[in-house]
């Protein structure tokens, strides 16, 4: 399967858990979200804009830091017009971005950006609840289907 993902060629680290089954690199997070990823879970602004064709829309700090709770490392934020930041990670040098295709072609800077962190994105409740609706319904699909890395 090919990838389209900022740093798919670096998203080659190894799961620092085994709660989530089949899930062993970053690509095997994507394959999977892809079926999980949905309106609910992305951003309240942008829940209009989301759609099947545009999975990755609004999803990036929940997905980074659910990648942080599998493989470690650190997210890092992308000031954006508007002062929201788009979240990404980078795991012992390896910088990827699950949800980079949301932006299409636009070229984003993922270098010397400020760390991000739960604590201060999880003041939002709204945040914090879609976090734990995408853990819950990756752990559901996972439950419901053959491990995605096997």
């Amino acid at each position: 399967m090919g990838y389209n993902f900022y740093g798919w060629e670096k998203a080659t680290v190894p799961a620092i858990t085994d709660k989530y089954k089949g899930i062993t690199t970053p690509k095997d997070l994507y394959d999977a979200l892809k079926n999980v990823w949905c309106e609910y879970t992305c951003a309240p602004r942008l829940r209009n804009e989301w759609s099947k064709e545009n999975i990755t829309l609004g999803q990036c700090s929940i997905t980074a830091f659910l990648v942080q709770d599998i493989f470690g490392g650190k997210v890092y934020g992308i000031l954006r017009p508007g002062g929201n930041y788009h979240c990404y990670n980078d795991i012992g040098g390896h910088v990827f971005d699950l949800t980079s295709e949301q932006f299409g072609d636009e070229v984003l800077d993922y270098e010397d950006n400020p760390e991000q962190t739960r604590e201060i994105h999880f003041e939002k409740e709204e945040k914090r609840l879609r976090y734990e609706y995408l853990k819950k319904s990756l752990v559901k699909y996972l439950d419901g289907h053959i491990p995605v890395g096997s």
